[in-house]
């Protein structure tokens, strides 16, 4: 709860979550509210992909990292 209880923020998470639930429906019963096909999903994924990748420090940095775990394995395999 937020200091002062007041707002969005200072609810009950479960009230948040049918709050939320409410609004994506209403959303998708207006037709405002848009759903990716496959197809849609891999162009976003290839042209974020392609975006990151321009960036050469950033893959230099990925690149030395090398096969360490990501998730708290450390990669002492």
């Amino acid at each position: 709860m937020t200091p002062s209880g007041r707002g969005f923020a200072g609810m009950d998470p479960e009230r948040q979550r049918e709050i939320a639930r409410l609004g994506g429906r209403a959303a998708h019963a207006s037709g405002h509210a848009h759903e990716f096909s496959a197809e849609e999903a891999r162009q976003a994924g290839r042209k974020g992909g392609q975006r990151v990748s321009r960036d050469r420090a950033h893959m230099a940095k990925i690149g030395r990292r090398g096969g360490k775990a990501a998730h708290g394995r450390g990669g002492s395999r």
